[in-house]
């Protein structure tokens, strides 16, 4: 039987960590303030300040509800139902990918490009494959106030919450949803083309994290046999949606790099940079078309 919370602000944070220590998870301080201010929509300051303050019933039993989800092993940022990337603030739905700072190196490496574009032609177009939550094109849209955006996805729940995303971010007007597999339904150029596409080789997707292999979906996480297929279908296909000069940027596993920069070399591309995430660990690829 699991004590009932406390209806006062510190005793109530105390109580909520503790209950996440004692279920083994990683980060129980962060992912208790997390949960108890989302809810009752308090700040650290608050919390300091007035421990005393009163929490409604109602809010003291959303709060429990949480924490028994995030004791179960549901990430928090499912339970909250956003999580920040690159300072935007991103709604999440069961069939979009959990953004993770390290596809803020991706928006890193492509983004001086896209300013250079965007300050000698007055725009941008971007082609965002697989945007899930739409946190690759929104984020550089945001960072670039003429730059446009086309987020293609299979899936219609993740399209629509890519949607909802660049409403809320008032970046509706730049950014349009497109549902195709791959390059299907694509028409149009666009100067840069990204992806952070599946990777993970299927018999490997039982080794993950349990965060990561039970909330996200799995058709953001497989990559076939060998977890290449994405990056031979965006290799073969670009070539007739990309601008000249344009740019090809892509995610990678850590240990890719070598295969990915041979496949995009058979396809007629060289090599334009790459990038290592905040832990050192190579993590982005960028390919320029060779010209004819």
């Amino acid at each position: 039987m699991v004590d009932q919370l406390p209806d006062t602000l510190g005793p109530l944070l105390r109580e909520a960590r503790n209950r996440l220590v004692v279920a083994g998870v990683a980060d129980p301080v962060l992912d208790a303030r997390l949960i108890v201010e989302h809810f009752s929509g308090t700040t650290r300051t608050q919390a300091i300040a007035d421990p005393e303050r009163r929490i409604d019933a109602g809010i003291v039993a959303a709060i429990d509800a949480a924490l028994r989800r995030r004791a179960g092993g549901e990430p928090v940022h499912r339970i909250l139902g956003y999580r920040e990337f690159y300072g935007l603030r991103l709604s999440l739905s069961p069939e979009t990918l959990e953004p993770r700072p390290d596809t803020e190196t991706l928006v890193e490496a492509i983004l001086p490009f896209i300013e250079a574009i965007a300050a000698r032609e007055g725009a941008c177009r971007i082609l965002d494959l697989g945007t899930g939550t739409g946190a690759i094109a929104l984020a550089l849209l945001s960072a670039v106030p003429t730059a446009n955006a086309t987020g293609v996805d299979l899936s219609a729940d993740a399209l629509a919450t890519a949607t909802r995303n660049a409403s809320q971010l008032g970046l509706a007007g730049r950014f349009t949803a497109l549902r195709s597999d791959w390059f299907e339904k694509v028409s149009g150029r666009y100067h840069v083309i990204a992806a952070n596409p599946p990777y993970i080789p299927s018999e490997d997707i039982g080794n993950l994290q349990d965060e990561v292999r039970n909330f996200d979906p799995r058709l953001a996480l497989d990559g076939g046999a060998d977890g290449l297929n994405p990056y031979r279908t965006i290799a073969a296909e670009a070539a007739r949606f990309l601008e000249t000069e344009g740019r090809i940027v892509v995610e990678i596993g850590h240990m890719q790099r070598n295969e990915v920069c041979e496949i995009f070399a058979a396809a007629g591309y060289v090599p334009g940079g790459a990038f290592r995430d905040l832990g050192g660990n190579d993590r982005v690829l960028v390919f320029e078309r060779i010209k004819p």
